[in-house]
């Protein structure tokens, strides 16, 4: 029987729609998905990319300038606090906004940073 309570699942149909998911509370005991669940994951959501050996995933945006790319900025400080869940995002040369996502709690990737993603991606 699987943990409820757990943060990754290796059933591909759980993860088909990850924006209709909402981020579970993460208080470190569980582990980081492995590079195999984490490509499964990376499968449903567009154009990010895995980094740091597989422990984080980020994605780069562009706008036409700096106001909407910071419009961009506070949507995703919207979905974070809904979730519950913070990703790194720095605001460069004026107008791209890059994304980087893992959970601090277990130093490692789950299920929540590919909901955040997806949820990010609908903006």
């Amino acid at each position: 029987m699987k943990d409820k309570a757990s943060l990754t699942s290796n059933n591909v149909e759980d993860i088909d729609d990850l924006t209709k998911k909402m981020c579970r509370a993460c208080e470190g005991f569980d582990k980081p998905m492995n590079l195999k669940e984490a490509e499964k994951y990376l499968k449903k959501i567009n154009n990010w990319k895995l980094i740091d050996n597989g422990k984080a995933i980020e994605k780069e945006f562009s706008f036409k300038d700096f106001k909407e790319a910071l419009e961009f900025v506070n949507k995703i400080g919207e979905i974070a606090e809904k979730e519950g869940h913070h990703p790194d995002i720095n605001l460069h040369s004026y107008k791209k906004v890059r994304v980087k996502l893992w959970t601090h709690a277990i130093k490692g990737l789950s299920e929540n940073d590919f909901i955040e993603a997806a949820k990010i991606d609908a903006i």
